[in-house]
Protein backbone atom coordinates (compact mmCIF):
# COMPACT_ATOMS: atom_id res chain seq x y z
CA UNK A 1 0.00 0.00 0.00
CA UNK A 2 2.01 3.51 -1.21
CA UNK A 3 2.36 6.44 1.12
CA UNK A 4 3.56 9.49 0.78
CA UNK A 5 8.04 9.58 0.90
CA UNK A 6 8.70 10.82 3.92
CA UNK A 7 10.79 13.73 2.37
CA UNK A 8 9.85 13.79 -0.97
CA UNK A 9 12.16 15.76 -3.00
CA UNK A 10 9.35 17.54 -5.33
CA UNK A 11 5.71 16.98 -6.73
CA UNK A 12 6.88 14.82 -9.07
CA UNK A 13 8.44 11.79 -6.85
CA UNK A 14 4.58 12.39 -4.83
CA UNK A 15 3.10 11.90 -8.18
CA UNK A 16 4.69 8.21 -8.77
CA UNK A 17 4.32 7.17 -5.57
CA UNK A 18 0.66 8.00 -5.52
CA UNK A 19 0.03 6.05 -8.73
CA UNK A 20 0.46 3.31 -6.36
CA UNK A 21 -1.81 3.76 -4.10
CA UNK A 22 -4.20 1.09 -2.72
CA UNK A 23 -5.18 3.15 0.83
CA UNK A 24 -8.79 2.40 0.17
CA UNK A 25 -11.11 0.31 -2.53
CA UNK A 26 -11.40 3.08 -5.17
CA UNK A 27 -8.54 2.43 -7.19
CA UNK A 28 -9.82 -0.75 -8.51
CA UNK A 29 -12.54 0.85 -10.62
CA UNK A 30 -10.60 3.84 -11.64
CA UNK A 31 -8.79 4.19 -14.77
CA UNK A 32 -5.78 6.09 -12.47
CA UNK A 33 -4.78 8.16 -9.61
CA UNK A 34 -5.70 11.64 -10.94
CA UNK A 35 -2.68 13.63 -8.72
CA UNK A 36 -2.78 17.37 -8.32
CA UNK A 37 -1.48 19.64 -10.91
CA UNK A 38 0.11 23.02 -11.22
CA UNK A 39 3.22 25.28 -10.21
CA UNK A 40 5.15 24.27 -7.85
CA UNK A 41 5.43 27.55 -5.25
CA UNK A 42 1.56 28.14 -5.92
CA UNK A 43 0.28 31.00 -3.62
CA UNK A 44 -3.20 29.33 -4.20
CA UNK A 45 -4.32 25.79 -4.14
CA UNK A 46 -7.53 24.83 -5.21
CA UNK A 47 -9.02 21.37 -3.54
CA UNK A 48 -11.90 19.76 -4.74
CA UNK A 49 -13.82 16.50 -4.19
CA UNK A 50 -12.22 14.15 -6.63
CA UNK A 51 -12.19 13.85 -10.10
CA UNK A 52 -14.94 13.36 -12.78
CA UNK A 53 -15.44 11.11 -15.83
CA UNK A 54 -13.01 13.35 -18.07
CA UNK A 55 -10.30 13.68 -15.14
CA UNK A 56 -10.29 9.93 -14.55
CA UNK A 57 -9.80 9.28 -18.63
CA UNK A 58 -7.20 12.18 -19.05
CA UNK A 59 -5.71 11.87 -15.47
CA UNK A 60 -5.55 15.36 -15.12
CA UNK A 61 -7.43 17.55 -12.24
CA UNK A 62 -10.10 20.21 -12.98
CA UNK A 63 -10.44 19.47 -17.45
CA UNK A 64 -13.80 18.95 -17.27
CA UNK A 65 -16.91 20.65 -17.60
CA UNK A 66 -16.54 22.13 -13.54
CA UNK A 67 -12.86 22.44 -14.44
CA UNK A 68 -13.79 24.96 -17.85
CA UNK A 69 -15.91 26.92 -15.25
CA UNK A 70 -12.88 27.09 -12.87
CA UNK A 71 -11.00 28.31 -15.37
CA UNK A 72 -13.54 31.20 -16.49
CA UNK A 73 -14.04 31.83 -12.58
CA UNK A 74 -10.05 32.48 -12.43
CA UNK A 75 -9.76 34.62 -14.93
CA UNK A 76 -12.84 36.96 -13.91
CA UNK A 77 -11.12 36.74 -10.63
CA UNK A 78 -7.79 37.88 -12.43
CA UNK A 79 -5.90 34.78 -11.25
CA UNK A 80 -3.98 33.05 -13.82
CA UNK A 81 -4.70 29.43 -13.48
CA UNK A 82 -1.03 28.72 -14.54
CA UNK A 83 -0.11 30.50 -11.17
CA UNK A 84 -2.19 27.90 -9.09
CA UNK A 85 -1.83 24.27 -8.07
CA UNK A 86 -5.39 21.94 -8.05
CA UNK A 87 -5.89 19.11 -6.58
CA UNK A 88 -8.60 16.94 -4.78
CA UNK A 89 -9.24 15.61 -1.48
CA UNK A 90 -9.80 12.45 -3.37
CA UNK A 91 -7.64 11.31 -5.99
CA UNK A 92 -9.41 8.37 -7.80
CA UNK A 93 -12.92 8.92 -9.33
CA UNK A 94 -15.96 7.04 -6.88
CA UNK A 95 -18.39 6.09 -9.86
CA UNK A 96 -21.77 4.30 -10.07
CA UNK A 97 -23.12 2.85 -13.52
CA UNK A 98 -25.98 4.37 -14.90
CA UNK A 99 -26.32 2.43 -18.44
CA UNK A 100 -23.07 3.24 -20.31
CA UNK A 101 -22.39 6.51 -18.49
CA UNK A 102 -20.31 6.63 -15.27
CA UNK A 103 -22.10 9.00 -12.63
CA UNK A 104 -20.43 10.80 -9.89
CA UNK A 105 -20.34 9.28 -6.34
CA UNK A 106 -19.74 10.63 -3.33
CA UNK A 107 -16.63 9.33 -1.73
CA UNK A 108 -16.94 7.98 1.63
CA UNK A 109 -15.29 9.07 5.12
CA UNK A 110 -12.99 6.19 4.85
CA UNK A 111 -11.41 7.05 0.93
CA UNK A 112 -11.68 10.36 2.28
CA UNK A 113 -9.08 9.65 4.95
CA UNK A 114 -6.98 7.46 3.26
CA UNK A 115 -6.28 10.25 0.96
CA UNK A 116 -5.76 12.98 3.29
CA UNK A 117 -1.84 12.30 3.57
CA UNK A 118 -1.37 12.89 0.10
CA UNK A 119 -3.32 16.63 0.30
CA UNK A 120 -0.91 17.09 3.22
CA UNK A 121 2.33 15.83 1.35
CA UNK A 122 1.14 18.18 -1.57
CA UNK A 123 0.65 21.21 0.94
CA UNK A 124 3.83 20.66 2.49
CA UNK A 125 5.71 20.62 -0.85
CA UNK A 126 3.89 23.81 -2.60
CA UNK A 127 3.90 25.81 0.66
CA UNK A 128 0.59 27.69 -0.64
CA UNK A 129 -0.09 30.95 1.30
CA UNK A 130 -4.03 29.88 1.43
CA UNK A 131 -5.94 27.17 0.30
CA UNK A 132 -9.26 27.10 -1.23
CA UNK A 133 -11.84 24.04 -0.55
CA UNK A 134 -14.34 23.74 -3.00
CA UNK A 135 -17.54 22.26 -1.66
CA UNK A 136 -18.68 20.40 1.25
CA UNK A 137 -16.73 17.33 0.96
CA UNK A 138 -13.03 19.32 0.28
CA UNK A 139 -13.82 21.68 3.13
CA UNK A 140 -14.89 19.21 5.86
CA UNK A 141 -12.14 16.80 4.94
CA UNK A 142 -9.82 19.46 6.29
CA UNK A 143 -12.28 20.97 8.40
CA UNK A 144 -14.32 18.17 10.11
CA UNK A 145 -17.44 16.92 9.37
CA UNK A 146 -19.32 19.68 11.42
CA UNK A 147 -18.77 22.29 8.92
CA UNK A 148 -20.93 24.09 6.76
CA UNK A 149 -20.08 25.86 3.28
CA UNK A 150 -23.05 27.81 3.50
CA UNK A 151 -22.15 29.63 7.36
CA UNK A 152 -18.42 30.37 6.87
CA UNK A 153 -18.12 30.79 3.00
CA UNK A 154 -15.83 33.42 1.48
CA UNK A 155 -14.12 33.43 4.50
CA UNK A 156 -10.25 32.95 5.55
CA UNK A 157 -10.27 30.54 8.42
CA UNK A 158 -7.67 29.05 10.18
CA UNK A 159 -7.40 25.41 9.48
CA UNK A 160 -5.99 22.32 11.04
CA UNK A 161 -3.63 21.92 7.89
CA UNK A 162 -1.25 25.00 9.46
CA UNK A 163 -2.20 27.27 6.26
CA UNK A 164 -5.29 29.71 6.08
CA UNK A 165 -8.45 28.00 4.21
CA UNK A 166 -11.50 29.35 2.25
CA UNK A 167 -14.35 27.80 1.54
CA UNK A 168 -16.42 27.88 -1.32
CA UNK A 169 -19.08 25.84 -3.70
CA UNK A 170 -17.69 23.60 -6.36
CA UNK A 171 -17.70 24.92 -10.04
CA UNK A 172 -20.19 22.11 -10.41
CA UNK A 173 -22.99 22.87 -8.29
CA UNK A 174 -22.92 26.28 -10.85
CA UNK A 175 -23.54 23.72 -13.67
CA UNK A 176 -26.39 23.03 -11.70
CA UNK A 177 -28.70 25.57 -11.44
CA UNK A 178 -31.58 25.86 -13.40
CA UNK A 179 -31.63 28.56 -15.04
CA UNK A 180 -29.31 31.55 -16.92
CA UNK A 181 -30.06 34.20 -14.03
CA UNK A 182 -29.18 32.10 -11.11
CA UNK A 183 -26.17 30.53 -12.59
CA UNK A 184 -24.71 34.07 -13.31
CA UNK A 185 -25.58 35.23 -9.77
CA UNK A 186 -23.69 31.85 -8.27
CA UNK A 187 -20.61 32.64 -10.64
CA UNK A 188 -20.77 36.04 -9.59
CA UNK A 189 -20.59 35.30 -5.87
CA UNK A 190 -17.94 32.87 -6.97
CA UNK A 191 -15.82 35.14 -8.29
CA UNK A 192 -15.76 37.07 -5.40
CA UNK A 193 -14.85 34.05 -2.97
CA UNK A 194 -11.81 33.54 -5.44
CA UNK A 195 -10.79 37.31 -5.17
CA UNK A 196 -10.64 37.20 -1.56
CA UNK A 197 -8.67 34.24 -1.50
CA UNK A 198 -6.32 36.19 -4.32
CA UNK A 199 -6.28 38.88 -1.88
CA UNK A 200 -6.78 37.30 1.48
CA UNK A 201 -5.08 40.66 3.89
Amino acid sequence: MAQPPSQPHGLGELREAAAGCRACDLWKNATQTVFGEGYQGARIMLVGEQPGDREDIEGKPFVGPAGRLLDRALEEAGIDRRSVYVTNAVKHFRWTSRGKRRLHEKPNAQQIRACRPWLESEIAIVKPHIVVLLGATAAQSVMGPGFRVSRQRGEVMASPLGVPVLATVHPSSILRATDDASRDVALASFVADLRVAAHPG
